[in-house]
Formats: structure tokens, C-alpha cells, sequence
């Protein structure tokens, strides 16, 4: 886990691409049984964590997704796509299309940014 608060929790998903995963803390299966503060939290967590991958990460597109059909919870992916990973543009549970060529800058730096952002919503 790399965030919390009251509402959510934020998790990295060990990947070649930047993966991360915001989580809202009450259990809800959907969005609209998410409580209004929640979901703004969430919102404004997903707009940090997308303006941050593509400042420091400049990928070639973000991805954010909801599904939750493995895990019945409330949660977001939020993936910075690049060109040269294993399977673009198809997506990360999708076929791979090469092997991935990916080069990254710190990931540690990159969780820093995000958490300070974060810590101000």
C-alpha cells in the first residue's frame, strides 16, 4: 500500500508499466453505493495519480478502468501505456503483442509525488 486515508487506499500492481490501484475502504461492490465524499475522493485521486503519470512517466495514453468482477469491491486501475509494452494497445489481461521494452524512471520517486498531492485532498 502506498496511500490512505479515511476513504480509500492506493496500491501498486507489480507490473512493467506504472500500474496503481485506488480502492475505496467501505465495502461497496459499485460506485453509486459509494457515499458522495468517497467517490469525490476517489475522483480527485484518480485526477492526481493520471496528471502525475503523465508529467513524470509522459506515456503514450493513460488507461483507468473499473471492472471487479474477481474482486467485488469498489476500485480503480490507473495504467500509463507506452508503445513499446509487452501488450499495447491491446490491454494488460488482453495477448501480448511483444516483449515489452519499457524504460522507466524511479517509481519510488514517481510514489513520493503522488502521495504528497494526495495528502492534500
Amino acid at each position: 500500500m502506498i496511500y490512505e486515508n479515511t476513504y480509500i487506499y492506493i496500491e501498486i500492481e507489480p507490473c512493467e508499466i506504472p500500474w496503481l490501484k485506488i480502492f475505496a475502504k467501505r465495502k461497496c461492490k459499485e460506485m453509486s453505493e459509494c457515499d458522495k465524499t468517497t467517490k469525490e475522493i476517489i475522483y480527485k485521486a484518480l485526477e492526481i495519480i493520471e496528471k502525475e503519470m503523465i508529467e513524470y512517466f509522459k506515456p503514450d495514453k493513460i488507461n483507468i478502468a473499473s471492472f471487479g468482477n474477481y474482486v467485488p469491491q469498489v476500485h480503480w486501475h490507473i495504467q500509463a501505456r507506452f508503445k513499446n509494452d509487452s501488450f499495447f494497445p491491446e490491454p494488460l489481461w488482453g495477448k501480448e503483442q511483444r516483449e515489452g521494452n519499457v524504460q522507466l524512471p524511479s517509481m519510488a520517486e514517481f510514489v513520493k509525488r503522488v502521495r504528497a498531492k494526495l495528502d492534500a485532498i
